[in-house]
């Protein structure tokens, strides 16, 4: 079923067990899963990561293909001391390395992932900027000016239309999409803002100093803090922190539904299954027929935030961090019997 069915169906229903059953007793972590299902801690602010320590406040995470291992990416949202690291998996999901490979930045919070794979990571800050870094550590990230100087939150690429999606953390926020000249290289392009009417229009100055791009246009359309988003089967699915919404743009038709509330990080699996992190210390499916139920609950964790949420690339791993104020955090591995 597509996952267009996200917008089309009506409100979403309360769908019990969900697909996998009831949640069942805590393992590893105080994770507490589905029957089948097993997770363990894989990492900890301030411990050692294959030599690696750790970062603080990590948030926004994607995970890349590399060989028959994968890679997982996590942001830090700490000022000054931001940037982002990785951690390479082995094969049999045993750690093999891991390394920074953004620093100098600052309240990196959450970013996306390119289809060459990039990892875009995004600066909170006033004038924040977009880095787009080499997951693999081999080019040094460089900074995407031409997609705005704002307080960044998350990047989502379509590649049917051959944009970018960009949230924004203001009270007043926009929603944005960067159309570089060239797919594939986002040095050049232009900034665009979505409007109430449902068009894009053109942002005039995208880095300008002293009028913010939220405030360029008029009829921009606002959203309470725009937090984590995604891009999926030709919808943009995307949070807002100030009221803790799930938001989906179709981006074929520019209508914009407001899903559900409580909600904190999105992201999609293979089977076109949404999990999302809400509010409290627990993750949710909602599936294709618009059934939401609990997939997954952390006990142990009381005031933490449950950010990065990030597939594996198979499909059969899903990846999430813990976070509670600017020390403690821990990143979080799922495996089990995911649909495909």
């Amino acid at each position: 079923m597509s996952r267009k069915t996200l917008l089309r169906t009506g409100p979403l229903s309360q769908g019990g067990a969900g697909p996998y059953g009831p949640v069942e007793e805590p393992v590893a972590g105080g994770l507490t899963l589905p029957a089948g299902f097993g997770g363990r801690v894989v990492a900890s602010s301030g411990s050692k990561v294959a030599g690696l320590t750790w970062h603080a406040a990590p948030d926004g995470g994607a995970c890349f293909p590399d060989g028959d291992g994968w890679i997982y990416v996590s942001n830090s949202e700490l000022s000054l001391l931001g940037g982002a690291a990785a951690i390479r998996f082995r094969p049999d999901g045993s750690v093999g390395d891991a390394y920074r490979i953004l620093s100098g930045t600052e309240l990196n919070r959450a970013g996306g992932a390119t289809p060459w794979n990039t990892w875009l990571s995004c600066e909170l800050g006033h004038r924040g900027r977009v880095f787009e870094c080499d997951p693999y550590g081999a080019r040094a990230p460089r900074p995407r000016l031409a997609m705005g100087r704002f307080k960044h939150e998350a990047a989502a690429c379509d590649p049917d239309r051959r944009v970018v999606y960009l949230t924004e953390g203001e009270p007043d926020g926009c929603f944005y999409r960067f159309r570089p000249y060239d797919w594939g290289d986002l040095t050049e392009g232009a900034l665009e803002v979505l409007c109430g009417s449902g068009r894009w229009e053109p942002v005039p100055w995208p880095a300008a100093l002293l009028k913010g791009t939220r405030h360029q246009v008029r009829g921009a359309r606002r959203f309470d803090r725009a937090d984590a988003c995604h891009y999926a089967g030709g919808v943009c699915f995307f949070t807002t922190r100030g009221d803790g919404a799930l938001w989906a743009y179709d981006a074929q038709t520019s209508a914009v539904e407001r899903l559900c509330d409580g909600v904190r990080a999105v992201t999609a699996a293979p089977s076109g299954d949404l999990y999302v992190t809400r509010r409290t210390t627990r993750i949710d499916v909602i599936t294709p027929d618009r059934e939401i139920a609990p997939f997954l609950t952390l006990a142990g964790h009381a005031g933490a935030e449950l950010t990065g949420l990030a597939f594996a690339p198979g499909g059969d791993r899903l990846y999430f961090s813990a976070r509670r104020g600017s020390d403690e955090g821990h990143t979080f591995e799922v495996t089990g019997p995911f649909r495909r």
